[in-house]
C-alpha cells in the first residue's frame, strides 16, 4: 500500500444524501472540514458540524439563477493545485487559496430530465456545469485529491474510511479518478445525443455516435480460444447466477438469442438453442409437457444447448432436464428440490432470469465503424394475417402460423420454420437458398419420425418462387405463413389455391443475419 494523504479539507454538494451521513460524521471526527453549498450545508449543519458556505470562501453569491456557484478560482484553485511544487504552494499562499482534498459531487440528472418529457428550456437548465467541472478537476489531480463523483462511489469512501481515517492511498485516488471520467463521459454522451438529435432536425441524423457503457466482465475467450473475449454491460442486472461455471462469449450470444426469443411466448414454453438458433421449442400446459416435447424436436442437436423456460422449474421437469448434457439453464425460478437436482454437474450454469429492460437499439461493429438499428419488436398478431389463400382461417391454424413466426423472426436467415400443435418440428437456417433451408427443415423433422402432415410452414422473407410451397405440400405441410412482397407473389398464392393450402401474408419480414 502506498503512502497515505491526510485529508483536510472536504468540498461536498450532493442532491443524493442517503449513506451520505455516515461519511461526513467519520471525516469531521478525523477533523475534516466541511465546504458545501444549499442543501447539502443544512444537512451537514444538521449532524452537529461547521460547513463554511462557498459563497463566504469565494466572495461572490450564487449568481444567474444558480449557472455559477463554484466556478472560482479559490475552488478550482484549491483542487488543481500541485502539492508537491514549490511555485503551485507559492501562489497557493499568495492568493489565500486553501487546499481541497476530498470533492465529493453529483450531476443534475440530465437523462431523467430527459425522459421525464421536460421542455426543452427545462432539459438545458439540468446541463450541469459546476458539477462536472469539480469532477474533472479533482480527477486530473488525484495524485492530491480524492473525488467522489457519484452515490455509486459512497460505499467505497465509506470502506476507505474505516480502513484507514481521513486518508487515502494513491491507488484508490486513481481508482476514484478513473470512476470519476466515468461519470463525466457518459454525462456528456448523454448530452450529446440530446443535441444530435433535436438540435440539429435540419440535417440526416444522427451525425454521431456516443455510448458510455458501465461494467466489464471477462470471458474465457471469444469465439475461440485464440480469441480474446470481454463483455461491457450489467450483467447482473438481468440474471442471477446461481452455479456453475464462468460464462463464455458464445454462451453470452446464446443466452442474448435464449432471452430474446422466449420473450416472445405468453403461454408455458421450454425452447432449447444451439449456436442462437432453436433446436427445440413447445409450448405446453407444463414445463415438464414443454421440455418433452421441446426436446423431441431435435434430441441431437439439444446436446450440449441452451435451455431457457419461462416459468419455474420444478422438480419432475429438473429430472427430465438433468438426462442430457447442456452448458446454461435459463429460468424466473426454481424450486429448491429442481435446484438441488440440477447442480449435480458442478459446470452447468444456472441463471435466473430477472424483469430487465433491454435496449431500444441494437448494435453491431462492422468494417471500421457501427451499424445501429432497431430491436426487431414487431410481433404479428391475428389482425395481420392477411388470407391469401383458402376458404378460412381456424383459431388453431392460425395460433400455429403465429407461433411457428415468432421461431423463425428469431432464426437466421435464410430460415424456415415447420411446426404444429405449437410444436417446433424443424426449422432450416442460415441457408443461401430458401429451399435449401426447407429441405434441411424436412430432413430434421423425418429423421426424428415427426409427422408432418397437417403442419404450417413460416418463411422469415417471401418466396421468390412456387418451389417452397410446392416442396412443403408434398411434405405435409397444409398452411403456409410468409411475409410477401415478392413480384412474383401470384406464384405461390396459386399453386396454394390449386393445391387446396392455406396461405397468409403479413406485410413483415424478418431477416436476421
Amino acid at each position: 500500500m502506498s503512502e497515505l494523504k491526510k485529508i483536510n479539507t472536504a468540498l461536498i454538494s450532493v442532491f443524493h444524501k442517503d449513506g451520505l451521513d455516515e461519511i461526513v460524521n467519520a471525516l469531521a471526527a478525523d477533523g475534516v472540514k466541511f465546504i458545501s453549498t444549499g442543501g447539502t450545508k443544512s444537512f451537514i449543519e444538521s449532524l452537529g458540524h461547521e460547513c463554511q458556505a462557498v459563497e463566504d470562501l469565494t466572495g461572490y453569491p450564487s449568481i444567474f439563477g444558480g449557472r455559477v456557484k463554484t466556478l472560482h478560482p479559490k475552488i478550482f484553485g484549491g483542487i488543481l493545485n500541485r502539492r508537491s511544487l514549490e511555485g503551485d504552494r507559492n501562489e497557493a499562499a499568495q492568493f489565500e487559496i486553501p487546499g481541497i482534498d476530498l470533492v465529493i459531487v453529483d450531476l443534475y440528472p440530465f437523462e431523467a430530465t430527459v425522459a421525464s418529457g421536460a421542455s426543452h428550456a427545462d432539459i438545458i437548465e439540468k446541463i450541469d456545469i459546476g458539477g462536472i467541472s469539480l469532477i474533472r478537476a479533482a480527477a486530473k489531480n488525484y495524485d492530491d485529491v480524492v473525488i467522489v463523483a457519484s452515490k455509486k462511489q459512497y460505499a467505497f469512501l465509506a470502506g476507505m474510511l474505516d480502513a484507514h481515517g481521513a486518508s487515502s492511498t494513491a491507488e484508490e485516488r486513481l481508482l476514484l479518478a478513473r470512476d470519476a471520467f466515468s461519470v463525466s463521459s457518459a454525462y456528456d454522451s448523454a448530452i450529446f445525443n440530446y443535441f444530435d438529435k433535436t438540435a440539429c432536425a435540419d440535417i440526416e441524423q444522427p451525425t454521431g455516435l456516443r455510448v458510455a457503457v458501465d461494467g466489464s466482465m471477462t470471458m474465457r475467450y471469444g469465439e475461440n480460444p485464440h480469441q480474446q473475449g470481454r463483455f461491457f454491460g450489467d450483467f447482473n442486472a438481468m440474471f442471477d447466477q446461481l452455479h456453475g461455471k464462468e460464462i463464455s462469449y458464445n454462451n453470452l450470444l446464446d443466452i442474448d438469442a435464449a432471452v430474446s426469443l422466449i420473450d416472445e411466448f405468453d403461454t408455458t414454453t421450454v425452447a432449447i438453442l444451439k449456436h442462437n438458433n432453436a433446436c427445440g421449442l413447445a409450448s405446453r400446459g407444463t414445463v415438464a409437457e414443454a421440455w418433452r416435447d421441446a426436446l423431441a424436436g431435435d434430441p441431437v442437436s439439444a446436446f450440449g444447448g441452451v435451455i431457457i423456460a419461462n416459468r419455474e422449474i420444478d422438480a419432475v421437469s429438473a429430472e427430465e432436464i438433468n438426462k442430457i448434457f447442456f452448458e446454461v439453464i435459463i429460468a424466473p425460478a426454481y424450486s429448491d428440490d429442481a435446484l438441488t437436482i440440477l447442480k449435480q454437474k458442478k459446470n452447468r450454469i444456472i441463471l435466473v432470469q430477472k424483469e430487465a429492460e433491454r435496449p431500444a437499439k441494437v448494435m453491431r461493429s462492422v468494417l471500421n465503424g457501427v451499424l445501429v438499428q432497431d430491436r426487431d419488436t414487431k410481433d404479428e398478431t391475428a389482425d395481420d394475417l392477411k388470407l391469401v389463400s383458402g376458404d378460412s382461417l381456424s383459431d388453431d391454424v392460425a395460433a400455429d402460423m403465429l407461433f411457428a413466426n415468432k421461431i423463425v423472426k428469431h432464426s437466421k436467415s435464410n430460415a424456415i420454420v415447420l411446426a404444429k400443435n405449437r410444436m417446433l418440428l424443424g426449422s432450416g437456417v442460415g441457408q443461401t437458398s430458401r429451399v435449401d433451408a426447407l429441405r434441411h427443415a424436412i430432413e430434421k423433422a423425418n429423421s426424428f419420425e415427426l409427422d408432418l402432415k397437417g403442419s404450417v410452414m413460416a418463411s422469415d422473407a417471401f418466396f421468390p418462387f412456387a418451389d417452397c410451397v410446392e416442396i412443403a405440400d408434398k411434405a405435409g405441410v397444409t398452411a403456409v405463413i410468409q411475409p410477401g412482397g415478392s413480384i412474383r407473389d401470384t406464384d405461390s398464392v396459386d399453386y396454394c389455391r390449386d393445391h387446396g393450402m392455406t396461405m397468409v401474408m403479413t406485410g413483415f419480414r424478418h431477416f436476421k443475419h
